[in-house]
């Protein structure tokens, strides 16, 4: 049996995870509920992954590395080794997460960003996308799904709303 991937993301109704500077204000003055199911998903993870450039936006605007307790993975091509935090990996993203998956473990979050995500995608390296709507409509930014992705079918697992938020669960079939 080997691990699941799970992305677990937020995404403006028009598809777009960030706007083209990384800027996230507009999600962070969304009026959800609780922490949204944060917490739910987090306790189901041991093991993080993440692009340097998603890394770099976490140390440069979250005052306490967020994930201290999981083991984590930043995918680099100019960082190297490790930290207190986290692993740099500089070998094939594909390649790394399948051995990954096949270690004894819990789930695994894909945490972003659009460029490793991308190559999730069109891998179908993810088992489960938890994609939470915000409501705006942001006309440009960085896309959730970039093009020419295959074709993979889902099942919806469940829907929720947290006040002006709606994550919608699916399971890859």
């Amino acid at each position: 049996m080997s691990r699941e991937v799970i992305l677990f993301i937020a995404a403006s109704l028009d598809g777009f995870i960030a706007k083209e500077n990384d800027d996230l204000q507009w999600l962070m003055e969304t009026e959800g509920e609780g922490d949204n199911g944060y917490s739910e998903m987090y306790q189901s993870i041991d093991t993080t992954i993440m692009g340097k450039r998603t890394y770099d936006w976490v140390m440069k605007n979250i005052e306490t590395f967020p994930y201290a307790d999981k083991k984590n993975y930043v995918f680099s091509t100019t960082e190297t080794g490790s930290n207190e935090y986290v692993e740099f990996v500089n070998e094939d993203v594909v390649e790394f997460t399948k051995k990954l998956k096949a270690q004894e473990g819990s789930k695994i979050w894909m945490v972003g960003g659009g460029v490793i995500l991308d190559a999730f995608i069109k891998e179908n390296l993810i088992d489960e996308y938890m994609i939470t709507i915000t409501p705006h409509i942001l006309g440009s930014g960085i896309p959730l799904f970039k093009e020419k992705n295959p074709q993979i079918d889902l099942q919806l697992m469940s829907t929720r709303r947290f006040g002006q938020f709606v994550e919608m669960h699916y399971k890859v079939k």
